[in-house]
């Protein structure tokens, strides 16, 4: 079941609503093979969420804080140019898996926002295309939401924007779906295997308290 949360990104309403699930964004990290270290941090840090019920840290900076600015000039520009009805929204759940578009555009796509240094941006309007390091957050992004088409936007200031439409590609979505459960089930025996730890402890920490009493 596809469900929408109409809340503001980064806050503690967009944290909760995302805890211990994979996310659109790291979807390039579950489907990496040849990243074991980098995905099993990932899920450590997602079975972190689950157990202890905190997010993973987080942190913002200068860089940051001027993306979100850049962000929000791009889809303005993009709005005007396409003249497209946009949606903002916090979240977006589907099962045991979620994503945070940039917007909803009309009623059958999206918007994937990235801003890129000149050089950048110069590199992806000569090719025209989907970076393919995107990929997976774009096609992962139609899946949650269950929409047709994503348009990837590459932006910064005094150079053009790149905007690239990209359209729901089944076959990949299915390979993808698949790690995705792989993902999940590992990360549910990860969560079950430091719950127990944690209940072998008590038990200890239990038949010692009894001793002390007892003697």
């Amino acid at each position: 079941m596809i469900q929408i949360f109409d809340c503001e990104q980064g806050s503690a309403d967009w944290f909760a609503c995302r805890a211990g699930i994979p996310t659109a964004s790291k979807f390039a990290t579950v489907m990496a093979k040849g990243e074991g270290k980098t995905r099993s941090k990932y899920m450590r840090q997602l079975a972190g969420e689950i157990i202890t019920g905190e997010p993973m840290e987080s942190f913002t900076n200068g860089h940051m804080d001027r993306g979100k600015t850049l962000e929000d000039e791009a889809r303005e520009t993009y709005a005007f140019i396409h003249d497209a009805d946009i949606r903002r929204v916090g979240f977006i759940r589907n099962g045991d898996k979620g994503a945070s578009p940039d917007s909803l555009v009309g009623d059958e796509g999206g918007l994937e926002i990235k801003t890129a240094l000149p050089d950048i941006q110069i590199e992806r309007l000569v090719s025209g295309k989907l970076p393919p390091e995107h990929k997976a957050q774009v096609q992962g992004n139609i899946w949650i939401s269950g929409r047709e088409w994503w348009d990837f936007v590459s932006y910064w200031p005094k150079l053009p924007m790149l905007t690239v439409r990209v359209f729901r590609d089944d076959i990949y979505i299915a390979n993808m779906s698949a790690e995705i459960d792989a993902f999940n089930a590992e990360l549910a025996e990860l969560v079950e295997r430091i719950r127990n730890c944690d209940r072998r402890g008590e038990v200890l920490r239990n038949q010692l308290v009894q001793s002390v009493l007892a003697g």
